[in-house]
């Protein structure tokens, strides 16, 4: 008796924490509809393969990413309840991240993906909205300002101007794909990997961009062309504009995610001894390019309105916006002060 009691009390407490009323009913409803057992681990697995089978491979990648990070964390052992996440758990959590050098923003991405899980738990009755820590623990409070990462126009001529032709194939094609990414709006690194021969109409670069779903349309510079050119011989074997992906091994969403992420890696590597070739201090990486391509212009005199500060700094889909509603001819004109 005693403990049918308790329990009868403890859904009234949950009701009355979540703000809602209740009755005999309302109890009765409640307890058939009692939290289902499934530890953290198991949940996050069962969301990393929907996003598998869906497709949805960018956030299959960001809930792995949690997923290995808490695995660590918790030396291997994932089989806890949600439950047992509570803010001294998060604070713990915290700490331990910062003890490995994580960036302010990769920690915002782990605990608001964390989050993200901790509510679809909820949702699926596998948490309790009562032991819900996130309204106590603020993401906040975490700094995810993007620092400058824009190099000068002379710069950027210097980069250009590089005799590499002792260098590898990779370290020419890495340049290639800043120089390209600088002078066709700051296109970022997966959208350049999956441009395709269709994607050029009448000397101009016309493009969804994947983050954001957005139409991209900007005239192609002679020099954004000249290097299209030199990758052109080989396109009807992979497919692509440039060799990153190839259509005939690259078929699945997860290969090509698989396939971008590797390059981009080896990208920001031959970057890094490119900037020194140039004497260029700073750490340089394909995300300059989109940096430096706002930067540039703003210091032209070109619209504000036009290269919203944004970019590159806190909300680069603002931007993106703004550039959207401008006439091409605004945008081609604008593009003129690159070089």
């Amino acid at each position: 008796m005693l403990d049918k009691l308790t329990e009868v009390q403890k859904q009234i407490l949950e009701l009355t924490a979540d703000q809602k009323e209740y009755t005999p009913n309302k109890l009765l409803q409640v307890k058939s509809r009692a939290v289902k057992e499934k530890t953290v681990g198991e949940f996050y697995n069962v969301l990393i393969i929907q996003y598998t089978q869906s497709d949805k491979i960018g956030n299959r990648r960001v809930y792995k990413m949690s997923y290995n990070s808490i695995r660590d964390f918790s030396k291997g052992n994932l089989n806890i309840l949600f439950a047992d996440i509570d803010i001294t758990w998060l604070n713990r959590y915290e700490k331990w991240l910062r003890s490995k050098a994580n960036k302010e923003t990769t920690m915002s991405l782990l605990f608001r993906t964390l989050r993200s899980v901790y509510n679809k738990a909820i949702d699926s009755q596998y948490a309790k909205k009562i032991n819900y820590p996130f309204d106590e623990f603020k993401i906040s409070k975490f700094d995810t300002r993007t620092k400058k990462r824009a190099i000068s126009k002379e710069d950027m001529l210097n980069i250009m101007k590089l005799e590499l032709s002792a260098e590898n194939i990779s370290i020419q094609l890495s340049r290639d794909i800043f120089i390209f990414s600088y002078l066709c709006g700051g296109i970022n690194f997966t959208d350049v990997a999956n441009l395709k021969a269709e994607n050029i109409v009448d000397d101009r670069l016309m493009y969804v961009r994947q983050k954001t779903g957005k139409e991209i349309s900007f005239l192609l510079s002679p020099e954004a062309s000249q290097i299209l050119n030199r990758y052109c011989q080989s396109i009807h074997k992979r497919k692509y504009l440039f060799p990153i992906l190839n259509a005939g091994i690259h078929v699945t969403a997860l290969q090509k995610q698989n396939r971008i992420h590797k390059l981009l890696a080896r990208t920001n590597k031959d970057l890094k001894i490119i900037a020194g070739l140039a004497s260029i201090k700073g750490n340089l990486s394909t995300y300059s390019s989109r940096h430096s391509f706002a930067t540039v212009l703003k210091k032209s005199g070109v619209n504000i309105a036009l290269i919203s500060e944004a970019l590159g700094h806190s909300d680069l889909s603002t931007t993106q916006i703004y550039l959207d509603s401008f006439e091409n001819k605004q945008i081609d004109d604008a593009m003129c002060n690159l070089l």
